[in-house]
């Protein structure tokens, strides 16, 4: 949660640093703390494809330690969106669709309290020392994702907008958009580097969204600010499917093998009764 005090993910962004972050969509507390404890760079909750309530959102971030940033991948591009994750105790938020300059910097002003921007003041966390929240608000941080064709194409103009923190790539999206999901990869890796170059260019730091540890470390080595190491939706299915191959591979290995009672006792079947 956002500590006013000690505020720590923009200072850690303009470092240079790769955040290792985790991706949280299944809309579970109990996860969001069993992955603070994993004790990623960054958490971020998803409320665009994500499971999550209101009060669902407050509580989890509420249970992450102020030393984890809590970033919110918002529904949208809205003033609503982004005060409401902002005012949960989000450090920052991370802003989808984005296709144009005018699209950054309207993230911005949501984001933003007068002058600077039009963000409502209020929310119960914000409140609890609004000055103190107030005079460290400039240090929250807005991450404008390109993932579209359409952003692909302006993403020079989107990097250079004054005050942006980050540029994340939805490489989902973006292949959807490209029509390369499923197809033309050199196509797909052609395009992410082109933005990757736009911020560079602008030195604005570039976060990727990568599927697997192998992806992220290949995305580290290359520069990139921000990689996904884990998701909550990928890590419960592999531990599940693990698990159940492993047994049936298991019994598989050893064929015969009889199945224990809790007495300790090997099953038998039970006769059956004569009829009647």
């Amino acid at each position: 949660m956002f500590d006013p005090e000690h505020p720590t993910l923009q200072t850690r962004i303009a470092s240079g640093e790769c955040l290792a972050v985790a991706w949280l969509s299944l809309g579970s507390v109990a996860v969001a703390e069993a992955t603070a404890r994993a004790r990623p760079d960054a958490i971020v909750i998803d409320m665009q494809h994500g499971l999550w309530e209101r009060r669902d959102l407050e509580a989890a971030i509420g249970i992450v330690p102020s030393r984890i940033p809590v970033i919110v991948r918002v529904a949208e591009n809205t003033a609503l969106a982004i005060g409401t994750a902002l005012d949960a105790g989000a450090e920052g938020v991370m802003v989808p669709m984005i296709e144009t300059a005018a699209d950054a910097r309207r993230s911005l002003q949501f984001a933003k309290y007068p002058p600077r921007g039009i963000r409502s003041g209020g929310g119960i966390r914000p409140l609890q020392n609004f000055p103190a929240y107030v005079q460290s608000a400039s240090q929250l941080v807005v991450i404008p994702m390109i993932e579209t064709a359409a952003g692909l194409a302006h993403a020079p103009a989107i990097a250079a907008v004054k005050d942006i923190d980050m540029i994340f790539v939805g490489s989902g999206d973006l292949a959807l958009s490209l029509e390369t999901f499923g197809g033309d990869p050199l196509k797909h890796i052609q395009a992410c580097a082109r933005i990757k170059r736009a911020c560079d260019a602008a030195c604005v730091p570039c976060g990727m969204f990568t599927g697997t540890q192998k992806a992220a470390l290949e995305h580290r080595a290359l520069g990139y600010g921000m990689v996904v190491v884990a998701n909550d939706m990928d890590v419960v299915a592999r531990g599940f499917a693990g698990a159940s191959d492993g047994f049936r591979q298991a019994l598989a290995a050893a064929p015969g093998v009889p199945v224990n009672t809790p007495g300790g006792k090997s099953a038998r079947p039970a006769k059956r009764q004569p009829a009647r």
